[in-house]
């Protein structure tokens, strides 16, 4: 990960990269990737914006941390690390749920807030949703790395609507090295994190957009509408041609809903 900067404090360090020069924009990537998953949709952002990605603890870069952390106090650290008071917040999945529970505990250093395919804590997972955990929880006990990677593959990348054979071409192979990364550290990061924030979505008054791919589990649309009904003023947006991973299966999809919501 050439080029990238390093932000260390006592429980060790965070990674990330800023691109362009304007406004800033933080993308932050989804549980089962790591920074390189916007690689497609920053060249186009950082014509206009100052584009920051970092890996969260325990993904890509940045390793796991040594003791009790919240993603939301590392998010805040980084910008007061890079001088930034206010952003424009743009989160992918887990991403997604740490870019909210961040507006939620800082609404003063948010701009606009975009969440695609976001979780829902305590949420109702449907029977497919509790057998996909059943087989990756499975695969780690029986120390078999390489099948949980797969069974998250075929979960979040091909997802439960299409075939192998129309995802599009080297994405897997994208994603197996970060995935890999993310489920080596997933016990000592669920050991040390302080979970989610709490908050009244209601209370948002900052521009929203929710994403969520068609091809996604059903569970995250039924929670893309969910987030979308809660929060005030919220635009709920679909993208057709994508599973759970939008900026991979998508990104001129993407871009072309991100691009006019960012600029307002």
């Amino acid at each position: 990960m050439a080029g990238m900067h390093r932000l260390s404090d006592a429980l060790g360090h965070l990674c990330y990269d800023v691109a362009g020069d304007g406004p800033p924009v933080v993308l932050v990537h989804a549980g089962v990737a790591d920074h390189r998953m916007w690689d497609a949709v920053v060249p186009a952002l950082a014509r206009r914006y100052a584009v920051i990605r970092y890996d969260l603890r325990g993904f890509g870069a940045s390793p796991p941390p040594t003791g009790p952390f919240r993603e939301t106090d590392d998010l805040r650290s980084l910008l007061d690390h890079l001088g930034h008071d206010r952003v424009r917040l743009v989160g992918a999945s887990w991403g997604g749920r740490v870019a909210v529970d961040f507006t939620l505990t800082h609404p003063d250093r948010v701009r606009s807030l975009a969440i695609i395919s976001a979780p829902w804590p305590r949420y109702p997972w449907s029977g497919p949703m509790i057998a996909y955990d059943e087989a990756e929880t499975a695969a780690l006990e029986a120390g078999d790395l390489d099948a949980a990677v797969r069974v998250n593959l075929d979960m979040w990348l091909r997802g439960p609507a299409r075939s192998w054979d129309e995802v599009p071409d080297g994405l897997a192979d994208r994603l197996r090295g970060p995935l890999r990364t993310s489920l080596a550290h997933q016990a000592v990061l669920a050991e040390h994190s302080q979970g989610p924030a709490s908050g009244d979505l209601g209370a948002l008054c900052v521009p929203v957009l929710v994403g969520v791919g068609a091809l996604d589990v059903p569970d995250f649309q039924d929670i893309a509408r969910r987030y979308a009904a809660a929060i005030p003023g919220a635009t709920l947006v679909g993208f057709p041609a994508s599973a759970h991973l939008v900026a991979l299966d998508a990104p001129a999809e993407l871009l072309a809903a991100l691009r006019p919501f960012l600029a307002r």
